[in-house]
Formats: structure tokens, sequence, C-alpha cells
């Protein structure tokens, strides 16, 4: 494996030990203190497969920095934050980060959440239990039968897939899939998961799970 990631957190204890994890998986990792450095890592480095982003640091906040770096590239953005407030996820997605993690949280769960923004970034054919997806073509498969998906059901499989286990709020994937500005409400997520579901036939019945009064999660 050749990734180059940026780990951006003021606590160096916390920061070198994610680094830690990702250089034992074959990463390079490039360490910032502060928001700016990791702004000017990103610009000095446009090979950077990934950045992991703390929300609160000193001069410039993950928040800010996000911002900056989206002015020149699309690399995928993973935010760390210390709260669970919904605040804090609708800023980082504002922000124009991709994803998410809160603290405390498991390197080794990090390391999986930061392959799976790299694959889809990278346009990756993802393949487990039967199923195939193609980011970039905006397809997929089960068992080398083609499934018949909308740009939206096709969305939210993927977002799915690339957080395995993690359960999504109807909020999160309305926000995450349709925009902030989108004036519908959650019911459409469930129509749409219930087409996906019969659509993935035996493997929705098996895999797309419901979890009552929260929301839905893929689980392998």
């Amino acid at each position: 494996m050749d990734r180059k990631i940026i780990v951006a957190d003021d606590e160096q204890a916390l920061r070198e030990l994610v680094a830690d994890y990702f250089e034992a998986e074959g990463y390079t990792v490039l360490q910032a203190d502060d928001g700016d450095v990791a702004v000017s890592l990103m610009e000095e480095n446009p090979d950077t497969d990934a950045v992991i982003m703390d929300v609160m640091m000193p001069e410039l906040d993950g928040w800010a920095a996000c911002r900056k770096i989206r002015t020149f590239s699309t690399v995928p953005v993973l935010m760390l934050t210390a709260r669970s407030q919904e605040f804090d996820q609708l800023m980082g997605f504002e922000s124009g980060a991709d994803d998410y993690v809160t603290k405390p949280f498991s390197p080794a769960v990090l390391v999986k959440r930061i392959d799976a923004l790299i694959r889809r970034a990278s346009g990756a054919t993802v393949t487990e239990s039967g199923l195939k997806i193609n980011a970039e073509a905006y397809t997929a498969s089960i068992d080398g039968v083609s499934l018949d998906l909308t740009v939206k059901e096709f969305e939210l499989l993927r977002m799915l897939n690339d957080n395995k286990g993690r359960v999504f709020t109807r909020d999160q994937l309305l926000d995450a899939i349709w925009g902030f500005d989108y004036d519908g409400d959650i019911r459409t997520v469930d129509s749409h998961i219930a087409r996906l579901r019969v659509k993935l036939g035996e493997y929705g019945n098996a895999h797309l799970k419901t979890i009552y009064g929260v929301g839905y999660k893929l689980e392998n």
C-alpha cells in the first residue's frame, strides 16, 4: 500500500497514536498541530490521499481549515470531534468534510473509515458478500447481476456500504444524499430505503437493517 495522509490535531499524544496505527498499515503520515499547518502540508503534498482533522485546534480550527482545503482540493477529509452534537456534524459537512468521528474512538476503526473514503474517492470497485460497487461508474451488482438503481438509491447504498455497521439517522442520510437545502421530509429516506431493499433481494433482507426509532445500517 502506498498511501499518504495528513493527521491534524493539537494533542500530540493522540496524533502520534493515530500515526502509529496508519504507519503500521503502510501509510505515510504527515502530522500537523494546527489547521494552518495542515493546509500548508496539503498544498505542498497534492498527492495526499486523505486528511484527518480535529475540529478544535488553535489559530485555525478544523472547520476553517477544511473550507480552505476545499478551495483547491477534493481530497477526502474526516473530522474528529470531542462532541456528538448534531451541530458539529452539520458544521463538518457544510465545511466540505466527507465524514466525522467522535472522540474517543478506536484507531483501528478509524483506519477502516479512511480506507473506505479513499476507495470511494478513487472510484475503486468494492466487493464484499457478493455486492460489487463501482463508485466512478455509478454501477452496482450482486453476484454478477446488475442492479437497476436510481442515483439516490445508489448513493444511499454506497454511503451505507462505505460505513459498514454504522447506524445513520434518517436526518443524516437526508442531509448527506439530498443536501441541506432539500425541502422534503425524512419519509423520502424511508421510501428510498424500502425500494433499495427490494432491489437488493436476499442480500437486502440479510444485510440492510432498520434500527427502529433511529435509522439504517448495512451489515457484513
